[in-house]
C-alpha cells in the first residue's frame, strides 16, 4: 500500500499550486522520482505500469488544462523516464542501503536534467536554437530548477525508503516491551 501512497503524493503535489498553496512544487522539490523509485522497488512487479499511468494522467491534466500548452512528443519522452526510474527502483528490491538509494536518487536527478532538457530544445525551436549554443542554453538555463529536483529526490528517496525500517523497527520495539503492536 505504501508504493501506492507515495505515488498520490507525488501527485497531489504537483497540483498545491493550483489550489493556492505554493508549496513545494514551486521549487521543484517534489517526491516524484523517489516515488516512482519506492514502487519499483516495493511496488507489485505486476502493477509497474500504474505509476506511470497515473503520472501520465496528471501530465495530460496539468499540461492541457492548466498550463494552457499544446500535448507534444516531448511529454512521452518524460513518461519513457518514468518507466526507466520505475526500472532504476526494481534493482534496489534487494539491497536498498543508504548509499544505493543515494545513488538512484542522483541518477534519477542528473537523468531527469540531461533527458527533459535534450526533449525541451529538441522540441521548442523558438525557446532555443537547434546548435550547440542552443542546447548549452537550455542547460544553463535549467540549473537552478536542477537544485531542487536534486534535493528533492534525495530527500524523498532517503525518507520513503526509511520508513519501511523504521516501521519495523517500532514494531520490533513495541513488541519487545510488551506494548500495542501496530499492524504491518
Amino acid at each position: 500500500m505504501l508504493p501506492y501512497l507515495f505515488v498520490l503524493l507525488a501527485i497531489a503535489i504537483r497540483f498545491l499550486p493550483f489550489l493556492g498553496l505554493n508549496l513545494p512544487h514551486a521549487w521543484h522539490f517534489t517526491p516524484l522520482a523517489a516515488s516512482l523509485l519506492f514502487f519499483g522497488a516495493r511496488g507489485a512487479r505486476r502493477q509497474l505500469w500504474v505509476p506511470v499511468v497515473l503520472l501520465a494522467t496528471a501530465d495530460v491534466v496539468l499540461t492541457v488544462f492548466v498550463y494552457k500548452y499544446p500535448f507534444i512528443w516531448d511529454t512521452l519522452v518524460t513518461w519513457a523516464w518514468y518507466a526507466g526510474i520505475l526500472w532504476l527502483g526494481t534493482n534496489l528490491r534487494e539491497k536498498a542501503g543508504f548509499w544505493r538509494v543515494a545513488a538512484a536518487a542522483a541518477a534519477s536527478s542528473v537523468s531527469f536534467f540531461i533527458i527533459s532538457n535534450l526533449a525541451v530544445w529538441a522540441a521548442w525551436p523558438e525557446m532555443y536554437p537547434r546548435t550547440l549554443a542552443g542546447l548549452m542554453g537550455s542547460y544553463v538555463a535549467a540549473i537552478p530548477f536542477f537544485r531542487g529536483t536534486a534535493a528533492s529526490d534525495l530527500f524523498f528517496s532517503l525518507a520513503m525508503f526509511s520508513v519501511p525500517a523504521l516501521q519495523q523497527a517500532l514494531t520490533g520495539r513495541l513488541r519487545s516491551t510488551g506494548g500495542p503492536t501496530a499492524a504491518v
